[in-house]
């Protein structure tokens, strides 16, 4: 009985690389199926996959607009009805935001907004919020800690 591992492979399936640069015999010496001449004759020689032969690359051809402002401070955005979820009296932070899944670990910087209503009365310790928030977590009962920006 054959086991399938040890099957030889059918005729013609296994084909030998071929192996260029080694003698007249071999059908590939001398230019070694490289052809005469030109860049991609040369050791080392070939092109780039976007070269474009010559024309104008694609990346020059397109227009730039505007800039990138390295100094940018991203913020993690919650609205003021999101706070909802939290039991009345209770402090609002990082953490507990974060407990809650409404910004992700990895945001350090936090910015309230005054998007819908709160109903319930909390301290808020956040890095910056809006003035609408301030003034309808205050018209709660509650109160903002803003803590200053690095």
């Amino acid at each position: 009985m054959v086991d399938l591992a040890s099957l030889p492979a059918d005729s013609g399936a296994a084909k030998n690389r071929k192996r260029v640069g080694r003698g007249i015999g071999s059908g590939y010496n001398k230019t070694a199926g490289r052809g005469h001449k030109g860049q991609k004759s040369r050791s080392g020689g070939g092109i780039h996959p976007w070269f474009e032969g010559g024309q104008m690359p694609l990346q020059r051809r397109i227009p730039k607009r505007g800039f990138t402002n390295i100094f940018r401070r991203e913020f993690a955005i919650v609205n003021v009805h999101q706070l909802n979820c939290f039991e009345d009296g209770s402090i609002v932070d990082a953490a507990s935001l974060q407990q809650q899944g409404l910004v992700n670990q990895r945001e350090s910087r936090i910015k309230l907004l005054g998007s819908g209503l709160l109903n319930k009365k909390l301290t808020v310790k956040v890095t910056a919020c809006s003035a609408t928030a301030i003034e309808k977590i205050k018209q709660a009962g509650g109160q903002v800690e803003e803590a200053k920006l690095a």
